[in-house]
């Protein structure tokens, strides 16, 4: 079995563990493409093109109270993904934002920056990228969902948001 966490941006962060939690993959996917939607596609499938079937997804939801351009582009690279993921039958949970926040600083409306100490403290986990770090904590998430893990209560209460 292995856990995958996606956070899905211009930038999108991938983490794959294994059973044994080994990370496996930890990439910040980019692309090359100028063009929209032709971007949007090839970040989608770069993504998708790591994952395999049985594999245990969690992909952050979309942040509904954004506003801006940044939130097209968003929902854009985040539907493709998801379209993607459902064309190879691969299921996947969406975790909202506040969700991930709060599974890994107990406080769910951190900031990104905020979100750095406690996930090494939680899991002697580092990268240089947010996308990634996000990641890490929706493939530490999809793990808690699908194996026995200790849980910190607030990050039992923050499963309990995720529908």
């Amino acid at each position: 079995m292995r856990f995958v966490g996606i956070d899905p941006s211009t930038k999108t962060g991938l983490l794959i563990q294994d059973s044994s939690g080994k990370v496996i993959v930890e990439e910040e996917i980019k692309t090359k493409v100028k063009g929209d939607p032709q971007r949007f596609m090839d970040i989608a499938a770069q993504v998708v093109k790591f994952i395999r079937p049985g594999d245990k997804v969690c992909i952050e939801d979309f942040s509904y109270g954004s506003t801006g351009r940044a939130v097209s582009i968003q929902y854009g690279i985040g539907w493709l993904i998801r379209a993607r993921l459902i064309n190879k039958q691969i299921d996947y949970i969406e975790v909202p934002p506040s969700v991930v926040k709060k599974f890994a600083t107990g406080k769910g409306t951190a900031k990104k920056e905020h979100m750095i100490m406690p996930i090494f403290k939680h899991w002697g986990y580092e990268h240089k990228s947010d996308n990634v770090l996000d990641a890490y904590v929706l493939c530490q998430i999809s793990r808690a969902l699908h194996t026995k893990v200790n849980l910190t209560k607030y990050q039992q209460e923050s499963l309990q948001k995720i529908s």
